[in-house]
């Protein structure tokens, strides 16, 4: 259907590919360990969501630009490492907070929380390139329908990786209950949880296209 071939084998790329660490991986870990499991999972789905963003870009031929674009690609790479690097700085800063502020640190409600996955997702111009490196494999040349074909892949990556991320951030909100009882823990969790944002987005900027 759409000229798509070799479903099966994509659908089992989706999943080791979705399990491989990566950004949004350490970020929802992060997120989880660190908020408990409503934010956790709010920032999964907005990293799902993200993913989204980009297949409909895939589709639409938006990612060709920052393929074929330096300037493009540059700038969002950019904004995005520059967006990691705030995170890192503010959850550094509060992991100096007083005692009560420290259980406020980053978004405290699920909207923000989404937001900040999305963005995080959106802002990594290697996952428009990895999409529009990766479906057209899957797509016969002579397809009349690669607009749909593009959209029904990545929806399909789109699914197993939600799945993932889902079970990512619930892990880590258990992992993290214990920590977040205890002060001297938290405030270490939040030093490093805001050193891996700085350190993402420092190595988001020094990636090449």
């Amino acid at each position: 259907m759409f000229g798509i071939h070799d479903y099966g084998l994509f659908v089992a790329a989706c999943v080791l590919l979705n399990i491989a660490p990566g950004q949004d991986t350490l970020y929802i870990l992060g997120r989880s360990v660190g908020q408990g499991r409503r934010i956790g999972v709010a920032s999964a789905l907005g990293v799902s969501a993200g993913t989204v963003v980009h297949t409909l870009a895939a589709a639409l031929g938006l990612s060709a630009i920052i393929a074929t674009s330096a300037t493009a690609f540059l700038a969002i790479k950019v904004a995005g490492a520059a967006y990691l690097v705030y995170l890192g700085v503010r959850t550094l800063v509060a992991s100096r907070a007083p005692l009560a502020a420290l259980r406020n640190d980053g978004p405290t409600t699920a909207g923000p929380a989404f937001r900040q996955g999305l963005v995080t997702n959106v802002l990594n111009p290697k996952v428009a390139l990895f999409f529009l490196a990766f479906l057209p494999q899957f797509i016969a040349p002579d397809s009349d329908a690669k607009v749909a074909a593009f959209l029904a892949l990545g929806l399909t990556f789109v699914g197993t990786g939600t799945l993932w991320v889902l079970l990512l951030a619930l892990a880590g909100a258990t992992a993290g209950g214990f920590l977040t009882r205890h002060t001297a823990a938290h405030r270490w969790l939040l030093r490093g949880m805001g050193g891996l944002f700085v350190v993402l987005g420092v190595r988001l900027l020094a990636s090449e296209r």
